[in-house]
């Protein structure tokens, strides 16, 4: 697992929050700390919660509710689900689901992000 961290402009339906954000290669789901998501957005229940496996080997963690956010890096707009964590140690993890979705790649030699210029021009602007 490796991570690197950097300050993201959030949006969501009730506000904006600038966040320092961490991009973390071990995590599967794009992930928020329940107080920032209450303030950005309107918690959408699931209707079939989730149970994850945590770092500690045994334990699960039930998640209930979701929220749906635009993010910018370096003025570029992008968008995802993401899962409301109570507790989360972290304010905001993106996590491999979203590095996929639109093909972000880490530098961690240079602790920069690399967002493919094709799918940059295809980005909601």
């Amino acid at each position: 697992m490796s991570i690197i961290k950097l300050p993201l402009l959030f949006e969501g339906s009730k506000g904006e929050k600038t966040i320092n954000t961490l991009f973390d290669s071990g995590a599967t789901f794009s992930c928020m700390s329940l107080k920032v998501a209450e303030g950005l957005a309107t918690l959408e229940k699931m209707r079939h919660p989730i149970e994850v496996a945590t770092a500690s080997e045994g334990t699960y963690l039930r998640i209930e509710y979701a929220i749906r956010l635009d993010f910018y890096y370096n003025d570029i707009r992008l968008s995802d689900e993401f899962m409301v964590i109570p507790g989360l140690s972290e304010e905001a993890i993106l996590g491999v689901n979203t590095f996929q979705k639109w093909r972000i790649k880490l530098d961690f030699e240079h602790d920069t992000v690399i967002i493919d210029p094709k799918v940059a021009k295809a980005i909601l602007k």
